[in-house]
């Protein structure tokens, strides 16, 4: 499995999209149990879309899900659709079918965003959900997976749009043209204060926005995936990606 550093990242290309994620499944048991044992307790903000699923059917199984302390994890969203919490668009419905239907995590502890009837008050209920839930303690989450679209957004940061402009709130409404519906997203300035940042791409699909983000250096308007950043000190960002999608760039 090779792996590079580059301004933007540490980059590892494994072979296929299981790989991949095996990969990030390690990933998930390698921060959550280092910050169970520092801090007591481990903060996730999962992504939707089809890329994390398999990552996140292997948590839900052996041997994985007999080696996290679930009762100490508490599960956050990067996005969501505002959509019904049982409607197939959503990243809350397709996470607990895939993974927290099956761990004992505690439903206290599993904190989607819930933005159905209004994504103005969706993002200003889940900002203060996250302000009361750092509150006396660092403002950041532990690991925070990423999905990169071929527009070059993630989470429901899209070109163009008021979200990737946003440099106070940690929470914002977007709408998406694309799928014609409201969106509630993390912003940048939360999502750079995570200790451990993982985008998760495979796919030949993904190639070119992927060398475009990791090697040309573009605005990120256009691409907001380059806001990601991390800002927090020890900070780290993965790009854990199949030869596939790292077809396009050069090490």
């Amino acid at each position: 499995m090779p792996s590079y550093k580059r301004a933007s990242g540490v980059v590892c290309v494994y072979a296929d999209y299981e790989a991949v994620s095996r990969a990030a499944a390690e990933l998930f048991l390698r921060q959550a149990n280092e910050a169970i044992k520092d801090r007591g307790r481990f903060s996730v903000a999962l992504s939707g879309g089809h890329t994390p699923q398999r990552a996140y059917e292997l948590l839900a199984g052996p041997p994985f899900n007999r080696l996290v302390d679930w009762g100490r994890v508490h599960v956050f969203w990067g996005d969501e659709r505002c959509v019904p919490p049982d409607d197939p668009r959503s990243n809350a419905r397709m996470a607990r079918e895939k993974l927290l239907d099956h761990v004992p995590v505690p439903p206290g502890q599993v904190h989607p965003i819930a933005c159905a009837n209004s994504a103005k008050d969706g993002a200003q209920s889940y900002e203060s959900l996250l302000q009361s839930f750092f509150d006396g303690g660092p403002k950041r989450f532990d690991l925070v997976f990423l999905g990169l679209g071929t527009d070059g957004h993630t989470a429901s940061l899209f070109p163009g749009t008021p979200a990737v402009l946003e440099k106070d709130r940690w929470v914002t409404e977007v709408y998406s043209e694309k799928d014609e519906i409201y969106r509630v997203t993390l912003t940048a300035p939360i999502l750079n204060q995570a200790l451990v940042l993982a985008f998760i791409a495979s796919g030949a699909s993904k190639a070119e926005v992927l060398r475009e983000v990791l090697t040309q250096r573009p605005e990120s308007e256009r691409f907001p995936a380059r806001l990601i950043e991390p800002d927090c000190h020890g900070g780290k960002l993965y790009w854990l990606v199949d030869r596939n999608a790292a077809s396009l760039l050069e090490t």
